[in-house]
């Protein structure tokens, strides 16, 4: 059977969905993250030596990074539903959006996070005002149009086609979800993005998304 390793309000709550969506039989084990500093406990290393989530065992196989695992549930669980035909022009869209999802989209959401973190932490009175003129501006000049950029690329994207990959849902939407919600989150995606917005009510009410909520735990990325 499958094991998921899944850390609260992490990457693995998508592997969840995935799982659900594939009516998979798995079981989850639990971790939580350090209140105070955020960071998945060291117990995940025994799974895996860089102790991150998500990570997977499927008997003697044990994979981590979110789009790996997608992947391989949607080749060797997905009976040929979950990505297109190799080679169609739908396939490499797929393709891109599995790649596009932690290697573009995920680094300015990042940063977004951690100078927000940044601007929150205590600190001398002293050095508070230069720090704070520093989150503003990285965030004015860099961070913001590198989000805006993105978010208006996507929604672009789903001018054209109802999912990401063609007119059905695939792992490559999987991929995208988390993403998503940590731009509705903290990233700028809002209703001046009508099609992201839709297109992420749309996911959230397909069963197999709530179920997966609910049995990874509370879901906030703020």
């Amino acid at each position: 059977m499958i094991t998921v390793h899944h850390l609260n309000n992490s990457r693995s709550q998508r592997i969840l969905w995935m799982l659900e969506e594939l009516g998979v039989a798995y079981e989850i084990k639990h971790y939580q993250r350090d209140a105070k500093t955020m960071l998945a406990p060291a117990s995940l290393k025994a799974i895996h030596p860089l102790g991150k989530s998500p990570i997977i065992t499927d008997g003697a196989l044990t994979l981590a990074e979110s789009g790996v695992i997608v992947d391989y549930l949607a080749q060797t669980y997905g009976q040929g539903q979950w990505s297109p035909d190799a080679g169609s022009e739908a396939y490499w869209q797929y393709q891109y959006f599995m790649h596009y999802a932690e290697g573009s989209l995920m680094p300015p959401l990042l940063l977004k996070l951690v100078f927000n973190k940044i601007g929150s932490t205590p600190m001398p009175f002293f050095v508070k005002p230069i720090v704070g003129q520093v989150v503003k501006k990285t965030n004015q000049q860099f961070i913001n149009p590198q989000l805006k950029l993105h978010l208006d690329f996507l929604e672009s994207e789903l001018a054209k086609r109802a999912w990401f990959a063609g007119d059905q849902i695939s792992a490559a939407d999987i991929q995208m979800s988390f993403p998503l919600e940590a731009a509705a989150a903290r990233g700028g995606l809002d209703q001046r993005y009508p099609k992201l917005a839709a297109y992420l009510t749309k996911i959230r009410a397909r069963p197999a998304y709530q179920r997966a909520i609910e049995k990874g735990g509370a879901f906030t990325l703020g």
